[in-house]
């Protein structure tokens, strides 16, 4: 009679080998080993993957969930790799207020996944020469030279995955692209970057512009980060992470870099959170010259009037366009615009016992001039979700808004204050606004769309 012992050697060897065979043939039904799953039912099969192969089965089970939470990220990189045109649909034109067009162009395919919704996808604008650059919030990178005539998106091969990829978009869609930026034949991005494991700031990558293939390579990379879990304020928040990105001068470029919702970060000037720096095109050193900003999402440097003006969201309340005097970014003191102990907002809820520590901590006073601040050339209340901020001609400039779904035109006097600003509804999230001959050109993501506006 066969020992025991002998019987359980013999019961373990033989559930190790029938589960080899079940792994090799990945529980499909397909190849030499099918035949196995004549004899067994799903239900067996499922539990052989539980209890002889756990980390496979958990391993799976992680990769169909990811599947089915974040599937768009995916959809968009597989189309990435297939290096298509991306195709473009005539829409038809919305009359706005003030006499003015909306032509429309939808980007049917590869702009999938987006930074605010989950789907359609987000864009950013920008132009080389004559031809219109698109990047998606993803990677994808496309240009054409006559949107008018309906032509396709050509894409540009690009290795930008390699600094921020599926890992980083499974764990949430704020965790994107933030802007694109080409000066002559040098493109650069903004991203949030995870630094270290779950711990997150803003960084640029830079290339030289080629229409078949960029190459990009590390140009800004923040040595601290913000983490994404139990770090010392108890919230995080990658939509207030900035990054949008502007031509100063021959040497340098500015940068807009938000708090993550770390509130204190404002008006720590050891910090580069809360901050617009100037940073070296040539060794990538840079300065703080503006603090107290929660998430500036729009740069506008007006060579003409020596001064830049930024838009930033506001809590609940008190988005802002703010005016930065370009002649004191060489001294010592940093303009600084107040966030968080001055806002026109309040806090999320507003002054209800749950904030009370938080108002303790972050005031948000109402009055920047009172607290030695500088004041905003206005403030936005109820909130707008302003983003991006361009001139149009002498003294007239266009701001766009995400949440408003509108743009504003208004002008500067010569005592640099808003007069004559007019909203005008353009029915969709504005991501991105960039001006050229007295035309807007908007990055719309409510139908991942490109938005055209005459308006001489």
């Amino acid at each position: 009679m066969i020992k025991k012992s002998y019987l359980t050697i013999i019961l373990i060897l033989l559930i190790i080998f029938f589960g080899i065979f079940l792994s090799l043939n990945k529980f499909s039904g397909k190849g030499y080993f099918s035949i196995l799953n004549k004899f067994l039912s799903n239900n067996q099969i499922q539990q052989i993957q539980k209890y002889v192969l756990p980390y496979r089965f958990i391993s799976q089970q992680d990769e169909e969930i990811n599947k089915l939470t974040n599937p768009y990220s995916r959809l968009e990189l597989d189309f990435k790799n297939t290096e298509k045109d991306i195709q473009v649909a005539k829409m038809l034109n919305i009359k706005l207020s003030n006499n003015l067009i909306l032509n429309r162009y939808n980007l049917i395919n590869g702009f999938y996944s987006g930074i605010n919704n989950e789907f359609p996808g987000s864009a950013f604008l920008d132009f080389h020469s004559n031809n219109l650059v698109i990047l998606s919030a993803r990677g994808i990178l496309g240009f054409t030279n006559n949107l008018n005539k309906e032509l396709n998106f050509k894409q540009i091969k690009n290795n930008i995955n390699e600094f921020i990829d599926i890992d980083q978009f499974r764990k949430h869609r704020w965790f994107s692209l933030k802007d694109l930026f080409i000066l002559n034949n040098e493109i650069y991005i903004s991203y949030t970057q995870e630094i270290e494991e779950n711990c997150w700031n803003t960084s640029i990558i830079r290339g030289a512009f080629n229409y078949n293939s960029i190459q990009f390579e590390k140009f800004f990379s923040p040595k601290n980060c913000i983490l994404s879990i139990n770090n010392s304020e108890g919230e995080f928040n990658a939509h207030q992470s900035g990054g949008r990105i502007i031509n100063f001068d021959e040497n340098h470029i500015l940068l807009s870099i938000g708090d993550y919702r770390n509130r204190f970060h404002g008006q720590d000037e050891t910090s580069i959170n809360g901050k617009v720096i100037m940073i070296n095109k040539n060794n990538s050193n840079y300065k703080i010259v503006s603090m107290g900003h929660r998430n500036p999402q729009g740069l506008y440097f007006d060579k003409e009037n020596n001064f830049v003006l930024e838009t930033e969201h506001g809590p609940q309340g008190g988005d802002e366009i703010n005016l930065l005097y370009v002649n004191k970014f060489k001294s010592e003191a940093i303009q600084n615009f107040g966030w968080p102990i001055v806002s026109g907002g309040e806090h999320y809820g507003g002054k209800i016992d749950a904030n009370k520590a938080k108002y303790l901590k972050y005031p948000l006073f109402k009055s920047h001039n009172e607290y030695g601040f500088i004041e905003p050339l206005k403030s936005f209340v109820p909130s707008i979700g302003i983003s991006e901020i361009s001139k149009i001609n002498k003294n007239n400039y266009v701001v766009s808004s995400l949440g408003d779904r509108s743009i504003y035109l208004f002008k500067l006097n010569n005592e640099n204050k808003i007069i004559n600003l007019k909203r005008i509804e353009v029915f969709e999230r504005i991501r991105d606004l960039i001006v050229k001959d007295n035309i807007l050109y908007l990055s719309l993501e409510d139908t991942a769309s490109i938005g055209i506006i005459n308006i001489n």
